[in-house]
């Protein structure tokens, strides 16, 4: 069921909705703010100098608030939205030079989308929306129905086939989507706030999902959210945008640590960093000395699995170790709580230093 996998790299990439837009991008580029754009030109600044890597085979991230551009990002991906200027290669190949038939078989055959709102055909039964896009390609009818069967039973929608959307909850119209675009066996899985419309146990399901699912298949996803727990949770990778541009990006780890600015802080403030910060990022250097009678743990460990194993243990410290057993590293309880309580402490600082502006401006 793998598929071949897709890298993706957007360079230099701007988009100004409003009359002639291509004619204030130097502008843009030498400093003219998305407020000042608006005002003295009329234009609205979409997106403003993007640059990303998306590795092959990954779950990127794109977060951000209502208005940050990351829906309009996404839809560049498959030239949904015609650019103002840039580029978006795909394994080395610009989807902006495509020619419109290249595009349509492009969209068709290298990319497919799973949207907030389900986007299911309601007169379909969920067999005839999963075969959907093969029908399309032209598929024959019994082929198509054993690779829609196989893709209704992956995501758990086996004895639901011949029902039609109306009749099913939010979250199985959602599997039946995913189901759809998986069925396609496209590289390119684009998700735009696909679980946002569900209840958080749905939703937490199928992230599950999609994370179980993406360990076989390593599909190249690009994922839309404004929930920063959820970009911790399935990102490989995370951008985060704010009024059209990039504000920060790198993984979890980064996020968490090393904060771009004021702005990234207020995100990640709130958030239990023990369900997100691994093992790996507070580590030492693993000692020479005999440690063969220390316990183990596996990197990508998080510091809340890690501090129950150890509380659990004779021991205060363990050897983390990749996947053979290599060992990478030495952690102790003792850092791993330091690390939590600073955690604890930052966010009882932010609260202070809040509590005493109010006190200031109130005096």
């Amino acid at each position: 069921m793998t598929s071949n996998n897709a890298s993706i790299e957007i360079r230099d990439l701007y988009k100004i909705f409003g009359k002639s837009p291509e004619r204030y991008v130097d502008a843009v580029r030498n400093g003219l703010s998305k407020a000042e754009l608006s005002k003295m030109h009329g234009c609205i600044l979409g997106l403003n100098n993007i640059n990303i890597s998306m590795p092959a085979g990954k779950i990127q991230v794109v977060m951000g608030l209502s208005g940050s551009g990351k829906s309009t990002l996404i839809r560049h991906i498959n030239r949904l939205i015609e650019p103002t200027s840039g580029s978006i290669m795909i394994d080395g190949r610009d989807v902006l030079e495509m020619s419109e038939l290249e595009l349509r078989e492009f969209r068709r055959n290298q990319t497919a989308m799973v949207f907030q709102r389900f986007g299911l055909l309601p007169h379909r039964t969920v067999i005839d929306n999963v075969t959907f896009g093969l029908e399309v390609r032209g598929v024959e009818a019994a082929k198509s129905r054993d690779i829609g069967m196989r893709w209704i039973d992956r995501v758990g929608l086996v004895g639901f086939e011949t029902r039609y959307p109306n009749e099913l909850s939010g979250g199985m119209q959602q599997r039946v989507g995913l189901a759809r675009a998986l069925s396609n066996n496209a590289s390119i899985l684009l998700m735009d706030e696909a679980y946002s419309a569900l209840d958080p146990l749905i939703r937490t399901d199928m992230q599950t999902m999609l994370l179980e699912l993406q360990t076989e298949l390593k599909k190249t996803i690009v994922f839309i959210t404004h929930d920063l727990d959820e970009a911790l949770r399935l990102g490989d990778q995370i951008v985060i945008l704010r009024d059209g541009s990039i504000i920060q990006q790198g993984d979890s780890q980064d996020i968490l640590l090393r904060p771009a600015d004021d702005y990234i802080e207020r995100f990640v403030k709130d958030v239990n960093r023990g369900r997100f910060i691994k093992v790996d990022a507070v580590m030492e250097p693993a000692p020479q000395s005999e440690t063969r009678s220390l316990p183990t743990l596996k990197s990508g460990t998080t510091l809340d699995a890690a501090a129950k194993e150890l509380t659990n243990s004779t021991q205060d410290e363990a050897i983390v170790v990749d996947g053979p057993g290599k060992p990478l590293g030495l952690v102790s309880l003792r850092q791993i709580t330091a690390a939590l309580s600073s955690a604890v402490e930052e966010r009882s600082s932010a609260q202070g230093h809040a509590e005493e502006r109010l006190r200031r401006d109130l005096s």
